[in-house]
């Protein structure tokens, strides 16, 4: 078999995610309570023995370094590697990464004889793969480059790049977000192609392009030298369907791209749910995240449904309802949480800290007592006094504070915000 090297590209700003990211970027994003965004690509890595990786970074990189670093060390007796390659100054380039595809020429020199595949993945969306039978199809169709799609209905098509896609998986034709009627009519799939699969139709017309690609290494080579295109979606991929071999390879479960706070609150709040679309609970694929060593959640006398509490929280006689409870959460007496993803803390605040805060008329880091929040998302490290009410009270859709925004009618609070005592919004 031939070897095969990822490179994940993590450098996105992810604006439609403010203020989640307001300080960190996209794929640094808390999930689930405990785990990062940049988990998801590289666990998937890992379980498919694909463990020579590049992680390419640009925005507010701190965070998403820092968790890189404490959690992703292999051992010194194998070539594994998760390696980082920040956007920099260099004789060849002085210029930041200015889309996906220039990102990845910039560090062509790094990526050149590491592997006669390359696997090109996005450091935001949230699914399973195993990527082995994504790079056989490549292998046994002969392709240059392959792309993974997912079916869509047409109402959706407009929110991806879809794929004209024939007999056999070779892609006729691409078209990003087209928004014409006529367009989108014009990028139906026939429901045989699907059935060639064994993918049932089920009323979705559309074959959507999930960002993750194999290149044949020369070919991604050629591609990237020969043209000053910046991005693989709007550019490399049209100009290599009219020259190259391109395959799609269709991909049937779920997966959902974290691109706004819409789509990352309702992918969170599912994973409550009995039977999640996506099984964090999977113990012959967990997804990897760094070990923390935390106690145990303690709860005093609390009502809880349909809700995960990550470890190291303390909840204090409240209750909580299709929410969930971030690592190191402190959640005082008498709290109402309905729909709710409150992402934690990233320390514990000692008692001297406490009683230094209380003298500069801070909250403790958590949440006070007697507090109600329904449809909200409190990032990490967030202060809420006592007495707040976090419920929208004025039905905004959109609304931006200093200390918190409203993005379609869902409650942001940013990381180290603070909502003093008695606030309603």
């Amino acid at each position: 078999m031939p070897k095969v090297v990822s490179v994940i590209m993590a450098g996105g700003q992810g604006s439609r995610l403010f203020p989640l990211t307001k300080i960190r970027s996209k794929p640094a994003v808390p999930i689930a309570g405990r785990f990062r965004l940049i988990d998801i690509p590289i666990s998937n890595c890992i379980h498919s023995d694909y463990r020579r990786i590049f992680v390419l970074t640009q925005f507010a990189s701190v965070s998403l370094h820092r968790h890189i670093f404490l959690t992703y060390r292999f051992d010194n007796f194998h070539e594994d590697f998760v390696t980082l390659l920040s956007a920099q100054q260099t004789l060849e380039s002085g210029d930041w990464y200015q889309g996906t595809a220039d990102a990845v020429r910039q560090n062509l020199n790094f990526i050149k004889n590491q592997g006669d595949l390359v696997l090109i993945l996005s450091g935001d969306h949230l699914y399973r793969m195993d990527y082995r039978q994504f790079v056989e199809f490549h292998l046994r169709s002969g392709a240059d480059i392959t792309i993974s799609v997912t079916p869509v209905a047409a109402e959706q098509a407009h929110e991806f790049g879809v794929m004209k896609v024939g007999r056999g998986g070779h892609i006729a034709e691409f078209k990003e977000k087209p928004r014409d009627p006529a367009s989108i009519e014009a990028m139906r799939v026939e429901e045989s192609v699907f059935e060639e699969y064994g993918v049932p139709a089920a009323g979705r017309t559309h074959l959507a392009s999930m960002g993750i690609y194999v290149f044949n290494w020369s070919v991604l080579k050629e591609m990237l030298e020969t043209t000053s295109a910046e991005d693989f979606g709007r550019q490399i991929i049209p100009e290599a369907i009219k020259r190259k071999k391109v395959f799609a390879y269709f991909f049937d479960e779920y997966w959902e791209d974290i691109g706004t706070i819409p789509s990352f609150f309702e992918a969170n709040l599912n994973l409550t749910q009995p039977l999640p679309k996506f099984n964090f609970y999977d113990e012959e694929k967990p997804i990897f995240t760094q070990a923390r060593f935390l106690p145990g959640s303690k709860i005093l006398h609390s009502d809880v449904a349909r809700s995960i509490l990550c470890e190291g929280s303390i909840i204090n006689n409240s209750r909580i309802y299709d929410s969930i409870i971030g690592i190191r959460s402190r959640v005082g007496e008498g709290c109402a949480f309905d729909r709710t993803v409150i992402m934690g803390a990233d320390f514990f605040e000692s008692g001297e800290e406490l009683a230094l805060h209380a003298d500069m008329g801070l909250p403790p880091i958590g949440i006070g007592r007697n507090c109600e929040i329904r449809k909200a998302i409190i990032d990490k490290n967030a202060r809420i006094g006592d007495g707040v009410r976090l419920i929208n009270a004025r039905g905004v859709q959109d609304e931006r504070a200093d200390n918190y925004c409203i993005v379609g009618g869902i409650i942001v609070v940013p990381k180290n915000a603070v909502i003093p005592d008695g606030t309603v919004i």
